[in-house]
């Protein structure tokens, strides 16, 4: 924190008025449910993304990253993407984007540096935490007070409007309303969320984040065309979103697309897992979430179909070295998997994970270890 101070008044030539850190997260499970209306089930993690920032009084936010450079831009106006930036400045939309909708709401221009320690491309939501860590800068800096779930939307928006993201709310919510020890049931539809006791290490397990090194970038056509093919198969079947199905074998004979069935079967069952899982957690069965883990893969998979070798040959010698459980998370197409296990055997599955990529001649993968911390914060 203190370093990150320094770094300002080294970057911008004057002090920084405040430090925000807001942090990344892992969907326990509930992939791909959010944009449906759906159920998910999210924690934050350790790691995140922190932004020392200043107010300016010309209305220009000015964005410079530890990481990847800097990048000037009238706050208002516009859509971030279409402005020529050169696509390894792509990263700014982020937080311009941010304060282009909160200036809607009162905020101004803004001098900003931003730090992470979170993996690029490995889906832990390193744009959500950058939105989030920013949105809580720029309403501390000009005192505007908005409550958290409306912030989430907010930064939800900017991603929509300003990136061209058609993220649903999940990402947000996890990094803002997070708690330690604790997961987030957010119901996507009504904003409204509960706090789920998950702490592995006092069940005597460890989940494990895996960096498959494939990375991803959902603004490509994959997932927004997943997102097309449910809003089609809820149009057909005549429901608002597909948390409304009921009648899965029912909705299944009614669509003749084999693809189209294949994404709802997907989407319905995922809901009921994370219903499953918050059971699970409650009734203190960690361990029994493996099932849920095994389950949410194979339906990515063979039903959403966006999984990749990485992932698959991750979570298939995780459990030959005896792990309980795992999937991929995030949009997919490359980024992480997590992998639930035995604390005294969690060496051993990083071990055959290891082992599998090397013999494929595949990058090493990077494995952190995922317990469940605080949401988004000022530092200082």
């Amino acid at each position: 924190m203190s370093d990150l101070r320094t770094a300002f008044g080294e970057s911008f030539g004057r002090a920084a008025e405040g430090v925000w850190h807001a942090p990344g997260r892992i969907n326990l499970i509930g992939e791909h449910t959010d944009y449906n209306d759906g159920l998910v089930l999210p924690f934050a993690l350790s790691r995140g993304v922190s932004v020392a920032a200043a107010r300016r009084d010309d209305g220009i936010v000015e964005v410079r990253s530890r990481q990847a450079g800097a990048v000037t831009a009238p706050a208002e106006g516009g859509t971030v993407v279409s402005e020529g930036w050169p696509s390894e400045r792509a990263w700014a939309a982020y937080p311009v984007g941010m304060a282009r909708v909160l200036r809607e709401h009162g905020t101004g221009g803004a001098s900003l540096l931003i730090d992470s320690d979170l993996p690029q491309g490995a889906g832990l939501s390193s744009s959500a935490a950058l939105e989030c860590a920013t949105a809580l800068a720029l309403c501390d800096l000009y005192g505007v007070e908005i409550d958290r779930p409306e912030l989430a939307r907010l930064a939800q928006r900017a991603e929509n409007e300003q990136v061209g993201m058609p993220c649903g709310l999940m990402d947000q919510s996890a990094s803002l309303l997070a708690e330690p020890g604790r997961a987030l049931m957010l119901d996507c539809r009504s904003g409204l969320s509960s706090q789920v006791p998950f702490d592995p290490p006092a069940a005597g397990l460890a989940l494990l984040a895996v960096d498959t090194r494939a990375s991803h970038a959902l603004t490509g056509g994959e997932y927004g065309r997943r997102r097309a093919e449910c809003e089609e198969a809820a149009a057909l079947l005549g429901v608002d979103a597909l948390r409304d199905v009921k009648d899965l074998g029912g909705a299944l004979q009614r669509l003749r697309d084999p693809v189209l069935r294949r994404r709802v079967q997907h989407v319905v069952t995922e809901n009921h897992r994370v219903e499953a899982s918050v059971g699970l957690l409650r009734a203190g069965a960690v361990a029994e979430l493996g099932a849920m883990l095994n389950a949410s893969h194979l339906s990515l998979r063979d039903q959403f179909e966006v999984s990749w070798p990485e992932a698959d040959t991750a979570v298939d010698a995780a459990l030959r070295a005896g792990a309980r459980g795992g999937r991929m998370i995030g949009g997919g197409f490359g980024g992480s998997v997590i992998v639930l296990t035995a604390a005294d055997r969690a060496g051993r599955v990083r071990d055959a994970i290891a082992a599998a990529y090397g013999k494929r001649g595949w990058t090493a993968p990077e494995f952190l270890d995922a317990v469940p911390s605080a949401g988004a914060r000022r530092l200082a």
